[in-house]
């Protein structure tokens, strides 16, 4: 299960990347980290990772809200 999230997110990643401009790229964005994050978690506990998606996860937020 843990390896599809990841697939998943990386594809969400690689189409937020093309809509980075409007909102729904950085929607999409925190989307595929939040599932990055928890394939993260469930995986390989790779600890330098999720805290790098998880302040990916602040900025886009804060880039979306203002």
């Amino acid at each position: 299960m843990s390896k599809y999230l990841g697939y998943m997110g990386a594809a969400l990643m690689v189409a937020a990347s093309f809509n980075m401009a409007a909102d729904i790229g950085k929607i999409i964005a925190i989307v595929g980290l939040t599932a990055l994050t928890l394939e993260q978690l469930t995986g390989n506990r790779q600890s330098n990772l999720i805290a790098l998606n998880c302040f990916s996860i602040v900025g886009f937020t804060f880039s979306l809200i203002g």
